[in-house]
């Protein structure tokens, strides 16, 4: 539960800055940078801090009136600030410590959320609803220990403000204004939170988070320059400039790919090869009975995957399963309560393990071949499979599906993806409830002649099913009932 009240942080712009902790005293000072005339903000307060038991990870949430630019014509607005994803303290109250660390380590997750959020003409006080989607976004954080970087989309499915609003997804960029900062627990960056249309969304999902962005920031009423949420804004950007869809978006799919390399979905699979009762065959999977459990390689090997994504000019390589991160590195996973959140990261570097170190599998759990598989999806996991297809094995990437209702976890990966277990001769294989799917470039586009029809601009009626018999495969898109319900 969170209360609003003055910031104590006045006390920090008023020379008392030696009784606050270096990491609120750093991200007070970049405030104080940009906002001197607002030494005292309103704050958004949880009443029982995180490291008391309380349900609300961000100790704070300041809100600063920011007079916009007129020369770039970026109009008033509200400012929200979070603290308390980075490291605020340095005593282990809230993040873990690791002996030895430098000061070029960063302790917490590195970066705390901002918001920018027009203000209405008549409005004397921010409104603090952004402040509860903030704490609910650091939850996931929290809960996951999955951090976001640049160019994450993530899926809400509801007004943001729980209006009528068509503004019901976000975007995450750099703060346009705020500076990162460094501070003896380490490098903060601020992320700025966008809202976007489900039309945004989903074009940010087909190609990339920062080419959305981009076409935002050049259509004023949709953002500007700085990116400024508007609650009322009611048509899209490619309503705006029907040009953008074809000529960018388009283009760009075709040329780039996409960034999105998994999704958190509602999703299962079944391994026909072998009679369901057949509980003796290794080969033999029933999802909804006695799922098999991910070991953690094959759990780290997907958050790896999932978590850094692929440069568009990079070697497509999936980690291997006998890897092991450093003791420092927070693990990162890709469900959450979000539907399909944008888990890839735009950075130039190998999907390889960070550790070479060499873990024994597990014993337990065996790699094993298999001739015929059913895949389920629900009508949004469903809608995905045109941009897993072309967006990502088009262009040698791969792309992981990763259930929220369970370990279950599908990875379709193209014929250039190294380190897969998936082989040619063996295009579907598994290692406990995980499958891979190895895809040829000429099966790939008879799929995405037949599954056309799966548009996310369209309600289908459900349920649709796809089959290969020369492939032995088969794909149906269901309800959500049928993946909410016990036994899939």
């Amino acid at each position: 539960m969170d209360e609003m009240r003055p910031s104590s942080g006045a006390a920090a712009h008023l020379g008392l800055a030696s009784i606050f902790p270096p990491g609120l005293q750093a991200i007070y000072g970049e405030c104080r940078r940009l906002y001197p005339d607002q030494a005292n903000p309103l704050q958004v307060t949880a009443i029982v801090k995180y490291w008391l038991g309380g349900p609300d990870p961000l100790d704070y949430i300041s809100m600063y009136r920011n007079v916009g630019c007129p020369g770039q014509d970026v109009p008033e607005h509200w400012h929200y600030v979070s603290l308390g994803l980075s490291d605020l303290y340095g005593d282990n109250r809230v993040h873990d410590q690791v002996s030895g660390l430098n000061f070029s380590c960063t302790l917490g997750f590195g970066f705390e959320l901002t918001f920018r959020l027009k203000r209405e003409a008549g409005e004397t006080a921010p409104p603090t609803w952004p402040a509860e989607l903030m704490q609910g976004l650091a939850r996931y954080v929290f809960q996951s220990e999955n951090t976001f970087c640049s160019g994450d989309h993530i899926s809400w499915h509801s007004p943001l403000d729980n209006s009528e609003s068509r503004i019901q997804h976000m975007l995450l960029t750099e703060d346009p204004q705020m500076q990162p900062v460094q501070t003896p627990f380490g490098h903060i960056s601020f992320l700025q939170i966008v809202g976007v249309c489900t039309e945004e969304l989903q074009a940010a999902q087909q190609w990339n988070g920062q080419g959305i962005l981009d076409l935002l920031r050049g259509v004023h009423i949709a953002g500007g320059p700085w990116l400024i949420t508007d609650m009322r804004r009611g048509e899209t950007i490619f309503e705006i400039d029907p040009h953008l869809q074809q000529e960018r978006v388009d283009k760009g799919i075709e040329t780039d790919g996409s960034n999105l390399s998994g999704v958190s979905a509602k999703c299962a699979w079944d391994d026909l090869s072998r009679p369901p009762e057949d509980e003796d065959d290794s080969r033999s999977i029933c999802i909804g009975s006695q799922p098999r459990r991910l070991s953690d390689k094959d759990t780290e090997q997907i958050r790896e995957a999932l978590r850094k994504g692929l440069e568009i000019n990079s070697k497509s390589v999936l980690p291997p399963i006998s890897s092991q991160r450093h003791s420092h590195d927070r693990p990162q996973q890709s469900v959450g309560h979000f539907q399909t959140q944008q888990i890839s990261r735009s950075r130039k570097d190998s999907l390889e393990s960070e550790s070479s170190a060499a873990i024994v599998p597990h014993e337990l759990v065996r790699t094993r071949q298999l001739e015929s598989v059913h895949l389920k999806f629900n009508q949004e996991s469903g809608t995905l499979l045109p941009l897993c297809l072309r967006g990502r094995l088009l262009h040698g990437r791969h792309f992981t599906y990763k259930s929220i209702n369970g370990d279950t976890a599908i990875t379709f990966v193209s014929t250039g993806v190294e380190g897969a277990f998936a082989t040619e001769e063996h295009p579907y294989a598994a290692h406990g409830p995980w499958l891979q799917i190895l895809l040829t470039e000429e099966f790939v586009e008879q799929m995405l002649a037949d599954v056309q029809d799966l548009s996310p601009r369209e309600v289908s009626k459900l349920p649709k099913e796809y089959s290969w018999p020369n492939k032995k495969l088969k794909i149906s898109v269901l309800p959500d009932t049928v993946f909410d319900s016990p036994l899939q």
